[in-house]
């Protein structure tokens, strides 16, 4: 999971700008893809932002009007899609879909059906997994010679 975070959040993933065009100095995430500059408050975006700001002006634009408008890949915007980031607009013609059943989906890898199925899977896994290791304070366990761990004051 950490590499999977690591790698939402390196700067070549969706071209974070680190440092102003402008003056050098160092660009401050402000949210939704957009930066801003600590010294000279020039505002710039990485490739989320833009492709945030292009959809919000044109609404229910494709994929390929997106990369000829501002120059994000269709690969960029299908990344995007996939992660989370961006949807599929509702009356679209176009969707993706679900890697285990293939049914249409507007956002992300999964159906909310297969999702919550993958989910309940792995958490049936750990739970079987820790109870394996889990050694409570009862199960045999008694004193050094023998006797009861815990007595009552009498």
């Amino acid at each position: 999971m950490d590499q999977k975070l690591d790698r939402l959040l390196s700067p070549e993933t969706y071209n974070i700008p680190r440092t102003c065009e402008k003056c050098g100095g160092v660009m401050v995430f402000q949210g939704l893809g957009e930066y801003k500059c600590e010294d000279c408050g020039r505002l710039d975006y990485d490739d989320y932002g833009k492709v945030r700001a292009y959809i919000e002006e044109h609404k229910g634009a494709t994929a390929a009007e997106i990369e000829d408008a501002i120059g994000i890949s269709q690969k960029t915007i299908r990344r995007l899609l996939r992660d989370g980031r961006l949807e599929v607009a509702e009356g679209s013609r176009t969707f993706l879909h679900c890697e285990i059943c293939d049914k249409a989906i507007r956002s992300g890898r999964y159906c909310p059906e297969c999702e919550m199925k993958l989910h309940r899977n792995l958490e049936a896994k750990q739970r079987a997994s820790h109870h394996k290791d889990v050694h409570g304070f009862s199960l045999g366990q008694k004193g050094d010679e023998g006797h009861r761990r815990f007595m009552r004051g009498e």
